[in-house]
């Protein structure tokens, strides 16, 4: 954009302009093509100055200084960025960089104070709340699937997410690819094989089977056998042994990719370091203590970035591309249904083990023995376990050749589940 009127010639020039085209000695063409300016702009000029010729000026005084903040909205400023800076300078926190969106979004959740980004940017730079950015890099964050549940993108992370917090907590979370809608978000104080698998049960009951998990190669996720030492010879390999979590996606036929480079596996973690970074903010500023309070303010940002944001990479908000992906018939979930022979969720979504029956028709499990009528012994018997951490019990249910022939509950300390 050039520079205005005003700037680019004097007064006295304009009204020379002006006599001449009245005078009919210069043609309007070239008069816009001088002055750089439209029609309509000059015809405005030329009934002023026709209309007032001694008091005609280009300059309009300001009643006041333009772009000016109030007092308070500067203070306002001032604060968000010094707190944006006591979490940098932490370093037992994921934070490294200044959020100028966060803090825009916080006056205006606060103090009801719309600032734009730009201004909040120059204050920054004028009190020293301000990092040089580094070059940036290629984007390759364009959304690959064509449906929803194509890819549900999973991951954990573990960081001090509140720091009036005492503890780490670990943030389970799961993304549909497509859509880039949040479908699920939890803080866990220990991650377990029974966390994710609670996390497959949310979604899976709500929006159905998907197509395929992205992980990464976490033990949980995947057995992986690293290279022969010179002390042990390994007796299994990659993939031979099946962990809890892929045992459930196997069993309902959904399949699993894994990140096999640190390139892949920054495709995982990339869409949730927003969330980490929103969340930190907000937990510090909320003074969170708790693992249930931190929770809440999860809650409060997944659903604002579900239902309101407007995402960066499809533009759109993530719930209404979902919506619209239903509507449109663009979607690889399938409808939640028991595999047969199981008769409750708590057959799919569960802890799995295997046990040989004894001569006496009984089974040992972390050195507590159960009874199991029915089955002959020698046979063996695949045990499935729900544990319950609200009751402090665990139920588990026995099967033998596609038959329920048995249920036991017991507490959960006597079993000893902190394996799983």
């Amino acid at each position: 954009m050039g520079q205005q009127l005003h700037k680019r010639f004097s007064t006295e020039m304009v009204q020379s302009y002006l006599e001449r085209y009245l005078d009919k000695t210069l043609e309007l063409s070239y008069l816009l093509d001088i002055l750089g300016i439209k029609r309509r702009r000059f015809f405005q000029l030329l009934n002023r100055y026709q209309t007032d010729p001694k008091h005609f000026s280009l300059v309009f005084p300001r009643e006041k200084p333009p772009r000016t903040l109030a007092p308070e909205i500067e203070i306002n400023i001032f604060n968000e960025l010094a707190l944006e800076k006591v979490l940098i300078v932490n370093p037992d926190l994921p934070i490294r960089t200044y959020n100028y969106s966060y803090i825009q979004d916080e006056l205006f959740r606060k103090y009801q104070q719309k600032v734009s980004l730009p201004t909040i940017i120059n204050r920054a730079k004028k009190h020293g709340f301000f990092q040089e950015k580094p070059p940036k890099k290629t984007h390759d964050r364009e959304v690959l699937t064509h449906y929803i549940g194509e890819l549900i993108q999973h991951d954990s992370s573990h960081h001090r997410f509140s720091p009036s917090a005492e503890d780490k907590w670990y943030l389970i979370t799961s993304l549909d690819d497509y859509s880039r809608m949040i479908v699920f978000a939890q803080f866990v104080l220990r991650e377990t094989s029974w966390n994710h698998i609670q996390a497959l049960e949310t979604v899976w009951l709500r929006y159905g089977f998907p197509y395929s998990y992205y992980v990464d190669n976490h033990s949980i996720f995947r057995f992986v056998q690293t290279r022969d030492s010179f002390w042990r010879k390994h007796q299994r390999l990659t993939d031979e042994i099946n962990p809890q979590w892929k045992q459930v996606l196997d069993e309902c036929r959904v399949k699993i990719a894994y990140a096999l480079s640190p390139q892949a596996k920054g495709k995982i973690e990339r869409p949730f370091q927003w969330l980490q970074d929103r969340i930190v903010r907000t937990c510090y500023r909320e003074n969170a203590t708790t693992i249930e309070e931190g929770q809440q303010i999860l809650n409060n940002e997944m659903n604002r970035y579900n239902y309101h944001q407007v995402h960066s990479t499809t533009g759109e908000i993530p719930a209404l591309r979902m919506a619209k992906a239903f509507e449109q018939g663009k979607s690889l979930f399938r409808e939640f249904t028991l595999p047969v022979p199981f008769q409750s969720t708590k057959d799919i979504f569960c802890l799995r083990a295997e046990r040989v029956v004894n001569p006496y028709r009984k089974i040992s499990f972390q050195n507590v023995e159960f009874k199991v009528p029915g089955v002959p012994i020698r046979e063996k018997v695949q045990l499935r376990i729900v544990p319950d951490d609200e009751m402090n019990l665990a139920e588990i249910r026995f099967w033998y050749k596609s038959q329920l022939v048995g249920i036991e509950k017991i507490k959960c300390s006597e079993l000893k589940l902190v394996q799983f």
